[in-house]
């Protein structure tokens, strides 16, 4: 047992480590989906966090369609009731079948979960997950413990820190 506070145990995920990290979804998606040549009709990034991955992966994928579902389920560093803010187009979705929906990270997967019960033929990846969240995504980069928070870059700013041994 220890004594640390949840962020404690943080991954810090630069700029450049989300682009190679989303980069390397598309890899694992690229000919995956149920169109002529494996291609997906669209990319539905999950509000935020999903945003920037979705981006690279419909540069990456050549998908022009990008569509978002704005789902609210943290507070801060606190989990709510996740729910629905905006659905994407109707049209456009049907029950999912051929659309990726991307998110950065699946934690409990309760996010998920509300978005699968309107889609249940879409394909969920993330860049990141955690071993609860894992069985609600087909496709991701890295796993981290249950116990870890992911800093994202969007999240951080830069700073000055003080050196362990501190100043001369």
């Amino acid at each position: 047992m220890t004594d640390r506070l949840p962020h404690e145990k943080g991954f810090h995920v630069s700029w450049e480590q989300m682009h190679r990290d989303s980069r390397a979804l598309a890899w694992r998606l690229d000919k995956h989906g149920p169109g002529a040549e494996g291609a997906w009709k669209a990319v539905v990034a999950v509000t935020r966090g999903g945003m920037v991955p979705a981006c690279i992966l419909a540069r990456e994928l050549n998908i022009r369609v990008v569509d978002t579902i704005c789902v609210k389920s943290y507070d801060h560093q606190s989990q709510l009731e996740a729910r629905v803010l905006k659905a994407p187009d109707k049209e456009l979705m049907g029950d999912g079948e051929g659309i990726l929906v991307i998110d950065d990270l699946v934690d409990t997967g309760r996010t998920l979960e509300v978005i699968r019960r309107h889609y249940p033929k879409a394909h969920f990846a993330t860049v990141y997950a955690k071993p609860k969240g894992k069985p609600m995504v087909q496709t991701y980069v890295t796993e981290v413990s249950q116990d870890t928070w992911i800093f994202f870059p969007w999240d951080m700013a830069l700073m000055y820190v003080e050196p362990y041994r501190g100043t001369s």
